[in-house]
């Protein structure tokens, strides 16, 4: 199977060149049209906007494809045109699972009035479990260790308590909660994931994308187990996480037709809570490590202004995030120069909407929306275009925490900082994230010092991944010593 799937590969890009080449007849007049099959493996690539400019449309098979670049372009879109660009387009590896469950307006409304529900519950649980390490995993005795399931099975907890109003510890819910993550993530971050967006030659094709189904089947069987036990013991007056409050709200509207809060749409955004919500933070968790053991000097900058701040009698609360400026900088800059998400989900239109001299035409929906995606043309913002774009960051192409720090040292917003997108499609979990890298971060330096294997300059930040949905960073050890 292995020398077969690595053929197919390789057999792959001749496919889609075909594939491109019979659907690229006369599509009227779009901006700066490139037809190349090399544009599917390189979309989220700076050299496509070197070459057509800060717009232009690819044919994805038959599918139209607007793709925005630079800071300038994708602003005016999600932010300045905000209301017009606010639709979710379809991703296929998620469509094909999700079928669009969980997208609705009024579930993202609801869902934002879940997490504030449950704000104050959720800061409690972070002050308790932001403390690394612990005494059942790699504790400060020097030894190297790789930070990788330390930071995924705190992470993990944190959220299962959000959606399930537990912690599962170590138990076997949270061990497979990690290991298909951590699997998906991988693999929709490689090369097989980012040729996902050709399903119907896909799902054909052997190889180790089919895991990615599998995986998701098997987060959605935990979910559905977790769903009947709260539905045995729901309190509606009482809500403890999220399934609780949607389950109450699901009661309220069995009698309207036209609800959304059904079933399906429980287990599908649960899902992609669990799932946006562990790997983004710890794999930004991972790069933040690299890039400390990297830098010396910035980690022992971080630990002096926690020291003068907080003190080291009791743990960093997110009260004090106002005066540590610059831990809030560094974490900044890690989002910023790591990129783990280097191109947006796709985006569509509300209306027929003018934009920089173009027509992009609203969505049309097909007969059974369901099972297919609607039609229309997918808007891709490609965010590593904005976050290394020279206009609005002095030096992009380097890690400099200074980029988010004003002449006088204080911590400076950017507009173009959208590690969670920007505009009306803000990541859900933003919040949540915040507070989580604030406090993990701020947590282990004030009691840990990091340190490398080998020399900090021998140290590769570049990403293990760097195609499809994630930038990954490269497998490494590191040592934990007590201050």
């Amino acid at each position: 199977m292995d020398s077969i799937s690595t053929a197919m590969l390789l057999l792959l890009p001749a496919l889609v060149c075909l594939l491109l080449t019979l659907s690229s007849g006369d599509k009227g007049k779009d901006p700066d049209p490139s037809h190349s099959w090399e544009t599917c493996l390189t979309l989220a690539r700076v050299r496509l906007s070197k070459e057509y400019g800060s717009m232009y449309t690819v044919y994805l098979g038959s599918r139209q494809v607007v793709v925005l670049s630079g800071f300038q372009a994708v602003k005016e879109a999600l932010v300045d045109q905000g209301e017009e660009f606010s639709v979710h387009g379809d991703y296929p590896v998620f469509f094909n699972f999700t079928k669009g469950n969980g997208k609705k307006k009024c579930v993202v409304w609801y869902l934002l009035r879940s997490i504030q529900l449950l704000d104050g519950q959720m800061s409690g649980e972070l002050s308790c479990t932001s403390r690394l390490p612990d005494p059942s995993h790699p504790s400060p005795s020097g030894e190297p260790f790789d930070p990788t399931f330390v930071l995924s099975r705190s992470v993990s907890n944190i959220i299962c308590f959000v959606l399930f109003g537990s912690r599962f510890n170590d138990d076997d819910r949270l061990l497979t909660i990690i290991r298909l993550n951590n699997d998906n993530f991988q693999l929709m971050s490689s090369p097989w994931g980012e040729l996902y967006i050709f399903p119907s030659l896909l799902d054909w094709v052997p190889g180790p994308h089919g895991r990615i189904f599998q995986n998701f089947k098997c987060l959605r069987d935990l979910i559905a187990h977790s769903v009947h036990d709260h539905q045995a013991s729901l309190d509606p007056r009482s809500p403890r996480d999220f399934i609780d409050c949607f389950l109450t709200k699901t009661a309220e509207e069995k009698e309207d037709p036209q609800s959304h809060f059904h079933m399906d749409t429980l287990l599908m955004t649960t899902h992609n809570l669990l799932f946006g919500g562990t790997e983004t933070v710890g794999t930004t968790l991972r790069h933040a490590f690299l890039a400390l053991i990297k830098y010396p000097r910035v980690q022992a900058r971080v630990q002096e202004e926690i020291n003068l701040v907080v003190g080291r009698a009791w743990l960093p609360a997110l009260e004090d995030r106002a005066a540590i400026l610059y831990p809030d900088a560094v974490i900044h800059e890690v989002q910023r120069f790591a990129d783990i998400i280097p191109m947006n989900l796709p985006h569509r239109v509300t209306r027929d909407t003018a934009f920089r001299g173009f027509l992009i035409p609203k969505p049309s929906h097909t007969a059974n929306s369901t099972s297919s995606p609607t039609r229309g043309t997918d808007i891709i913002t490609l965010l590593n275009t904005v976050h290394h774009d020279p206009s609005q960051f002095l030096m992009p192409q380097e890690f400099n925490p200074e980029h988010f720090l004003d002449a006088k040292q204080s911590f400076k917003k950017s507009p173009a900082f959208m590690p969670f997108s920007a505009g009306r499609r803000l990541c859900l979990g933003e919040s949540l994230a915040r507070m989580e890298l604030f406090l993990y971060l701020t947590a282990t330096l004030q009691n840990f010092s990091l340190q490398p294997l080998g020399a900090p300059e021998d140290i590769d930040l570049t990403p293990a991944f760097s195609s499809g949905l994630g930038n990954l960073p490269r497998p490494f050890q590191l040592c934990l010593r007590a201050r």
